[in-house]
C-alpha cells in the first residue's frame, strides 16, 4: 500500500509523473473535471449565485475508487495543472473526496521532468481560493449568458441555436469582415517595374518609387523612359540587425502552428497537451514570455557549447499584453540537449518550439543593406532597388536559413551586382501593369486567435474551444469561395518598342479561412440588434478583466455575478417580449410570371427564396440556395434560376432520373434513391452523362459484399462512420475491422453481435403508442417517441428490476410518462385558419 496518493488531470501525465516517484507514490487520474454544473437546467442559485454541482454519471465509479485509494493514503497530493482550470479541478477533487487539510497538499509544476516534480513535492502549498473563484465566476457568468440567451434564440431565430459570451463575439468578427469584404470597392493603379542590365550583362531589378493613377499616365511614362540613358544615381549601403522573436505563449504557438504546418487550433493544443504530459515541453497554456533563469542558462550552455561563444545572448522578455496571467513562463523544450523525438506529428511541433526558444536566446543576425536608385532627370520618377547580404547569421544559423520567418515572399531581397555612382546601365524591359486594391483578408484561425487576443477577449485555454464551438454551431465555416474574373491591362516597353495586353486575372477566391454561414449572420444582427452590450468588444474584454480581477482577490465573485446579472436579465425579459422576429429577409424584386415579391430569407431548414406573403390565399413557393449563396448577396436573376430546380433528365435503366436540390445539398433522383453529389457541385451543371456517372457509382457501392443467412449485406459510410446493411439493421463497424477488407467471419460476427444486442434492447414495446422500455448504457429508461424519459423508483425508494418491468402495463408507463410531461398525451389543436389580410405592397427593404 501507497503511503501517498497523487491525482492529477490525465493518464498520460500519471503514467509520466508515476516514474520519477517512487513506489511509496501512486499516481492516479481525475481524467478532467470530477463534478460540473448539471447538464439539464441552469443548475444555478439567482438567488445567491451558487452553483448547484454534480458528479457526472461517467465519474461515479472513478470517483468511488479515488475515494477507496483516499483512504489507503497518509497524504494526498493534488497536482492538478496551475491555472484557473486546474485548481478548479483540485478543489472540487477536495471537497467531493472529502479531503482534510492536514492530509492534503497542492503541488505545482510548469514542466514533468524529475527535478520539477521532486522540487513541487518539496514546496507544497494550500488550494487557491482565489483562482477557484475566478474559474467558478467564469463558468456560472458562461452558462447563464447560454441558458438565457438561447431560449430567445429559439424563439425570434430558429430552434436548436445556442449563444456564447465569447464565441459570439467571435463570430461578429468574422461576420463584420465579411461585410467589410462585400463594401469593399477596388481601385486601380498601375505598378512600374523594370530589369536593367550593366556592362557585365548582370540583371538588376527595380521598381519605380511612384504609382500612377491612369492608364495614359503611365504609357506616357513609359514613352518618356524608351529614348533616356538610364544611371545608377545613388548607392547606399547600410548596417542593419535582425532579432529574434520572443518564446511561444499559447495563442503565438496557435497562430505560427497554423502558418508554418497547416495545423488548426485544435490539434495545436492536442499536439502541445503530449508533449507536456510526454515531459518534452513546459505548461503549453500560458501568455507569458519569460523564461526561467535555469532555462536561460542552460540555453546558454548549449548555444556556446553547440554554435560558439559569439552566437549565445542571453535575454529575458517581458509580455506586453497588460491582461497577461498566471506566473507561468513561455513555452520551452524542458531538456535543449533532446533536439528531435521520434513521432513524425509530435516532432513537428516540437521543432517550432526547440527552435523559437533557442533562437530566443541568440545574438541578433547582422545584415547589409544595399538600395540603388536608378533613373535620369528627365524622367519623372526614380526606380528603386533593393538587396541585402547576411554578414553574421546570429539566430538564424538555428533555423538553418538565411532568412527571418517573418518574411514572406514579396518582401523577399536578393544579393545585387556591384555597381558604381554614373554607371550607364540599359533597360532590359520596363512593364506598367493595373494593380488593384484588395480588401482585408478573412480570418484564418491564427489570425482570429491574435484578433481576441489583441481585444483582450478571452484567454490561452479559451481560444480552442471557442473556435471550435463557432464551427460546430454551423455560424461560421471555412467552405471554398471560387474567384471571379476581370480584365487588367499590362504595358510593356521592350527593345522592340511598346507594347499593350489586355489580360484577365482571378480575384476574391479564399480556401481554409472563416467565413460566416446565413444563420451566422442572422444571428448575428439579432444579436447586435438586441444584446449589443453583451457582444460589444470592450465589455467582454471588461469582463476578462473582471475574472482577472477575482483571481487576484481584488474582487468578489458573487457580487461580480449579482451586478452583471442585475442588468442582463431585464434585457433578456424585454426582448423576449418585444423583439421582433429575425429572419435576415431581403426583397429581391418582384417575379415577372406571379406578380409576387421574391424574398430572400432564412427558413425551418436554412436559407431559402421565397416567392409570394406568408398570409396569401395562395401559399408562397420555395427553393433552397446553393451551398456557394448567401441570402445577402444573391441576385435577383440568381434566385429566380432557383426555381428550375428540380428538373427532369432521361430514364436510366427504366428508371426516371431528375437533378435537385434538398436540406442535405444537390442530389440526384434515380427512381426512388436519392444520390448526394457533394455541397460544392452546381446542380445547373449535372447533365445526363454526369448523372448517370452518379449513379453507377451508387449501384457499385451498394452490390452486396456477402450474405448473412441467405440475405444480402451491403456496405457504406455514414455520419457515424463506416457500417454494414443486413435488411433494415444498420451495424457500426469498429476500427479493429479492416473496412476495405472485410471477411464472411468479419460479417457474420458484427451482424449476429448486433442481433443480439438489439434482442436484448426490449424489455417491453408497444409500437402503436411508440412506446418501449428499454436497456439503456445507464440502466432501464422509457422511450415515448424520440424522447427518453426515467423510470420512477418504487414506493420503498428501489429500482425497479429489468424482470419487474416486464409485466408493467402500458397504463402504469403512460402514468410514469405524464407524470414527466403533462402535454404528452395532450390531443394538438388544430391550427386556427389563417386569417386573409391585404397583400404588402413590394416595398420591402433592400
Amino acid at each position: 500500500m501507497s503511503k501517498n496518493l497523487v491525482i492529477v488531470e490525465s493518464p498520460a501525465k500519471a503514467k509520466t509523473i508515476q516514474k520519477y516517484l517512487g513506489k511509496d507514490f501512486e499516481v492516479k487520474s481525475s481524467f478532467g473535471h470530477i463534478r460540473d454544473l448539471p447538464k439539464k437546467g441552469m443548475g444555478i442559485d439567482l438567488k445567491t449565485f451558487t452553483p448547484d454541482y454534480e458528479v457526472s454519471a461517467d465519474k461515479k465509479k472513478l470517483v468511488t475508487e479515488l475515494k477507496a485509494a483516499v483512504k489507503k493514503a497518509e497524504m494526498v497530493w493534488l497536482a492538478s495543472d496551475e491555472d484557473r482550470e486546474g485548481e478548479a479541478i483540485a478543489w472540487h477533487l477536495a471537497d467531493e473526496l472529502k479531503l482534510k487539510d492536514d492530509n492534503t497538499k497542492r503541488i505545482v509544476f510548469h514542466e514533468i521532468t524529475k527535478n520539477a516534480i521532486l522540487k513541487a513535492i518539496e514546496n507544497p502549498r494550500k488550494i487557491d481560493q482565489n483562482l477557484v473563484n475566478a474559474q467558478q465566476a467564469r463558468r456560472v457568468l458562461d452558462r447563464i449568458v447560454g441558458f438565457e440567451m438561447s431560449p430567445v434564440l429559439w424563439k425570434k431565430v430558429k430552434t436548436g441555436l445556442s449563444a456564447g459570451r465569447v464565441q459570439s463575439v467571435a463570430v461578429r468578427l468574422v461576420v463584420e469582415r465579411e461585410q467589410e469584404i462585400r463594401n469593399f470597392k477596388p481601385t486601380s493603379s498601375y505598378k512600374v517595374e523594370g530589369v536593367f542590365t550593366n556592362a557585365e550583362k548582370q540583371d538588376i531589378s527595380a521598381k519605380l518609387k511612384k504609382d500612377f493613377t491612369k492608364e495614359n499616365e503611365a504609357e506616357a511614362f513609359l514613352e518618356k523612359s524608351q529614348n533616356v540613358e538610364f544611371k545608377v544615381l545613388n548607392v547606399e549601403t547600410k548596417p542593419g540587425s535582425r532579432s529574434a522573436s520572443a518564446p511561444f505563449t499559447t495563442s503565438t504557438l496557435q497562430q505560427e502552428a497554423s502558418n508554418r504546418l497547416g495545423y488548426n487550433v485544435t490539434s495545436t493544443m492536442r499536439i502541445a497537451q503530449r508533449l507536456y504530459e510526454e515531459g518534452y515541453i513546459t505548461y503549453m497554456r500560458t501568455d507569458s514570455v519569460n523564461l526561467s533563469q535555469e532555462a536561460i542558462n542552460s540555453a546558454k550552455d548549449f548555444i556556446e557549447k553547440e554554435f560558439g561563444g559569439a552566437y549565445s545572448s542571453p535575454r529575458n522578455y517581458t509580455t506586453k499584453s497588460s491582461s497577461a496571467q498566471e506566473a507561468h513562463e513561455a513555452i520551452r523544450p524542458t531538456d535543449f540537449s533532446v533536439k528531435s523525438i521520434d513521432d513524425v506529428q509530435l516532432n513537428k511541433l516540437y521543432q517550432l518550439i526547440y527552435k523559437r526558444t533557442l533562437a530566443s536566446q541568440m545574438a541578433n543576425a547582422k545584415i547589409e543593406k544595399t538600395v540603388i536608385e536608378i533613373g535620369n532627370s528627365a524622367l519623372p520618377s526614380h526606380f528603386e532597388a533593393q538587396g541585402e547580404v547576411v554578414v553574421f547569421d546570429g539566430f538564424l544559423k538555428v533555423y538553418g536559413i538565411s532568412k527571418t520567418e517573418e518574411d514572406d515572399e514579396e518582401n523577399n531581397e536578393k544579393l545585387l551586382p556591384k555597381v558604381n555612382v554614373g554607371e550607364v546601365l540599359s533597360y532590359k524591359k520596363i512593364t506598367a501593369t493595373e494593380k488593384f486594391t484588395k480588401p482585408a483578408a478573412r480570418y484564418t484561425e491564427a489570425a482570429l486567435v491574435r484578433k481576441l487576443e489583441e481585444l483582450g477577449i478571452g484567454r490561452p485555454s479559451t481560444y480552442a474551444p471557442t473556435i471550435q464551438t463557432i464551427q460546430n454551431r454551423g455560424y461560421v465555416d471555412k467552405r471554398e469561395i471560387l474567384p471571379q474574373e476581370r480584365e487588367i491591362v499590362k504595358l510593356s516597353l521592350g527593345k522592340s518598342g511598346l507594347k499593350k495586353e489586355v489580360l484577365t486575372e482571378k480575384f476574391g477566391g479564399d480556401k481554409n479561412k472563416f467565413v460566416p454561414t446565413d444563420i451566422g449572420e442572422v444571428v448575428n444582427e439579432f444579436l447586435i440588434n438586441n444584446f449589443n452590450e453583451i457582444l460589444d468588444y470592450g465589455f467582454t474584454a471588461k469582463v476578462e478583466q473582471d475574472f482577472d480581477d477575482i483571481a487576484n482577490g481584488s474582487e468578489k465573485w458573487k457580487e461580480t455575478l449579482k451586478h452583471f446579472y442585475d442588468n442582463f436579465h431585464p434585457k433578456i425579459e424585454d426582448v423576449e417580449e418585444h423583439a421582433d422576429r429575425a429572419t435576415g429577409e431581403r426583397l429581391l424584386g418582384v417575379d415577372p410570371k406571379s406578380g409576387k415579391n421574391v424574398y430572400a430569407r432564412m427558413g425551418r431548414y436554412g436559407a431559402m427564396i421565397q416567392i409570394g406573403e406568408n398570409d396569401d390565399e395562395e401559399k408562397p413557393t420555395y427553393a433552397s440556395l446553393l451551398p456557394t449563396q448567401n441570402i445577402n448577396t444573391i441576385s435577383f436573376e440568381e434566385a429566380l434560376e432557383l426555381f428550375k430546380i428540380p428538373f427532369d433528365l432521361n430514364e436510366f435503366q427504366g428508371k426516371p432520373v431528375s437533378v435537385g436540390v434538398g436540406r442535405f445539398g444537390p442530389y440526384v433522383k434515380w427512381g426512388d434513391a436519392f444520390i448526394s453529389i457533394g455541397r460544392g457541385t452546381d446542380p445547373f451543371s449535372v447533365t445526363q452523362e454526369v448523372a448517370e456517372n452518379f449513379i453507377k457509382e451508387k449501384i457499385e457501392a451498394d452490390a452486396p459484399i456477402a450474405t448473412y443467412k441467405g440475405e444480402p449485406v451491403t456496405k457504406g459510410t455514414g455520419r457515424f462512420g463506416p457500417f454494414v446493411k443486413y435488411k433494415d439493421l444498420y451495424v457500426n463497424v469498429p476500427k479493429k475491422y479492416d473496412f476495405d477488407n472485410l471477411t464472411q467471419g468479419d460479417i457474420e460476427e458484427l451482424i449476429s453481435a448486433k442481433l443480439e444486442k438489439e434482442a436484448n434492447r426490449y424489455i417491453q414495446q408497444w409500437e402503436k403508442e411508440k412506446i418501449s422500455i428499454e436497456n439503456g448504457r445507464w440502466g432501464p429508461f422509457i422511450k415515448f417517441g424520440k424522447g427518453m424519459l426515467k423510470i420512477p423508483k418504487k414506493e420503498d425508494g428501489i429500482k425497479y428490476e429489468a424482470e419487474e418491468l416486464q409485466t408493467v402495463s402500458l397504463d402504469e408507463v403512460k402514468k410514469w410518462i405524464t407524470d414527466q410531461d403533462k402535454t404528452a398525451f395532450a390531443e394538438k389543436k388544430k391550427p386556427a385558419a389563417k386569417k386573409t389580410a391585404a397583400k404588402k405592397p413590394a416595398t420591402k427593404k433592400k
